[in-house]
């Protein structure tokens, strides 16, 4: 879009228990009606890095949002990248119930808002929300969904193929440790069973969390290539 205005805000959305929840915004100032797209955080919230890709995603057009899937435990928490120990509470509390509840308003949100399109409302997630994306996809009419490295998607959300309703872009580090080719494989060969719409993507030299640029598995280029991967699927 080259240089259009962002404009960033904080909107609070009611979940169906009861709870609320906040939520970061990116868009474009003027124009639309635009695509929409749902951004779900890494176990370390909405935080530098999340808010930075949701505005990467609001100059190439998109009206961004990213709930706040830690507001029953921590609202507002942005958690280190070398303490884990410190996020796993938080992490631990978000059941595939819970990040559900929170999808619908999000999504509701862009869904009702003039300046999106809402035939055309997408997700990406990263690390936890990579699983959260792979469920929102199942949960709610998607255009198309990203998981980037997502943990749990198999075995714990497999039962949910079936309930796709968009084509699947999943974006995996060879490297990675803590998501085996054999969880890899799983999940590819249950969206093969059920006749899915995929793109299955393997960045050898990438280890989990590569496209983040504040963490040290950082992968330049193949944070790159990811980037370019994931804008053109989005819009075709």
């Amino acid at each position: 879009m080259g240089g259009a205005a962002i404009l960033k805000e904080k909107v609070e959305l009611a979940v169906a228990d009861g709870t609320r929840m906040a939520a970061y915004v990116a868009r474009p100032e003027r124009g639309g009606p635009r695509p929409g797209l749902l951004v779900f955080q890494e176990a370390f919230g909405v935080n530098h890095h999340i808010r930075d890709v949701s505005e990467r995603f609001a100059a190439e057009g998109y009206v961004v949002i990213a709930p706040e899937l830690f507001h029953r435990t921590a609202q507002g928490f942005e958690g280190s990248y070398t303490d884990f120990s410190s996020v796993m509470p938080h992490y631990q509390a978000v059941t595939t119930e819970t990040a559900e509840l929170d999808i619908r308003p999000a999504y509701e949100w862009l869904h009702s808002n003039a300046q999106v399109r809402p035939n055309e409302i997408s997700s990406v997630g990263f690390c936890m929300g990579g699983r959260v994306s792979f469920l929102a996809n199942s949960a709610v009419p998607l255009h198309a969904a990203v998981s980037f490295y997502g943990g749990g998607i198999a075995p714990g959300l497999l039962v949910r193929a079936p309930k796709l309703q968009a084509p699947a872009l999943l974006i995996w580090g060879g490297l990675d440790k803590h998501i085996t080719a054999e969880h890899r494989q799983a999940v590819t060969q249950a969206l093969s069973a059920q006749k899915k719409i995929y793109v299955n993507a393997e960045f050898s030299r990438a280890d989990h969390g590569f496209f983040c640029d504040e963490r040290a598995s950082y992968e330049p280029r193949s944070a790159r290539q990811a980037w370019a991967l994931t804008l053109e699927f989005l819009r075709s």
